[in-house]
């Protein structure tokens, strides 16, 4: 079982530019799930990426162009539903070329054309990738899907998730936490987050890191968006995806355990959260 180590993310020098500190892509958000698409890119933005691109429906542009004065937004072809198209998979993938780190999957919607659109969109992802919620999702009716892909991916299930994935219950991925998680790791080349009390996060060697951060406050929406997005925030800085899993997990935690000091943890709301990312990231800088 391994610590967290000091010196993941260290100081930034007097020169630093954005430039330097990762460009991140988010591909999220479909109608009534806005705000997942929001949080996650505020969290990359909040755990120190430079810039970030919300890649999202056509129909969801102004709303979140007016929402979001710090990111970037990139309106893309969507269904009749307005959710992602497979239309949009030529622009994306010419898209990742540009940027440092990539996530995928907060609000996306359950939409079939849009989970073909990650299936599809998946083994042509060349950079770091962190994918979530109904990124996920659409891999739970393909999982053999990630056999197929060539660059190594951060998976962030919370149990249900990982259940489905795995074809077994939430009771019995809560049962070896650690178990489950390393074994999926080692079977599908991937870094695996399993989210709830005491996340575990397994390496593809399987080495394990399992996280001491957060409350009971955090469970509440968006909080996984979140989370997300740090990581991203993180892989674009040039973290390895062990690291960027293992830190980001650990001040995803830290930020929740500073809310609510400050706050109590009744009611705690994920935007809570971003406000003290950064709080979060000196704590650990200083070795605190």
């Amino acid at each position: 079982m391994s610590r967290l180590p000091a010196g993941l993310l260290p100081p930034r020098s007097p020169e630093t530019h954005k430039g330097d500190v990762g460009h991140v892509l988010v591909v999220a958000g479909s109608p009534g799930l806005s705000g997942a698409a929001a949080l996650c890119s505020m969290g990359a933005l909040r755990a120190g990426a430079g810039l970030v691109t919300l890649g999202i429906p056509a129909g969801l542009q102004d709303v979140m162009a007016a929402k979001l004065a710090e990111v970037m937004t990139r309106p893309l072809p969507e269904t009749k539903v307005r959710t992602l198209s497979l239309q949009a998979l030529p622009e994306l993938v010419s898209l990742i070329e540009t940027m440092n780190a990539v996530a995928i999957g907060p609000g996306l919607s359950q939409e079939s054309q849009t989970k073909q659109l990650v299936r599809q969109l998946l083994p042509r992802v060349t950079k770091p990738c962190v994918v979530d919620a109904d990124g996920l999702n659409a891999l739970a009716d393909e999982p053999q899907a990630l056999k197929r892909l060539t660059t190594p991916l951060i998976l962030t299930p919370h149990p249900g998730e990982m259940a489905r994935l795995i074809r077994q219950s939430a009771a019995d991925v809560q049962r070896d936490r650690e178990r489950t998680a390393k074994s999926f790791a080692e079977q599908y080349r991937a870094v695996v987050v399993l989210k709830g009390h005491r996340t575990v996060v397994a390496n593809v060697d399987g080495e394990l890191y399992v996280n001491d951060t957060g409350n009971p406050g955090m469970a509440s929406g968006g909080m996984g968006d979140v989370l997300t997005g740090v990581i991203a925030g993180l892989l674009g800085q040039k973290l390895s995806l062990f690291d960027a899993a293992r830190l980001g997990v650990y001040l995803h935690g830290l930020a929740g355990d500073l809310a609510a000091a400050e706050c109590g943890q009744v009611g705690l709301i994920a935007s809570d959260l971003l406000a003290r990312i950064p709080l979060a990231i000196r704590q650990y800088q200083q070795g605190r």
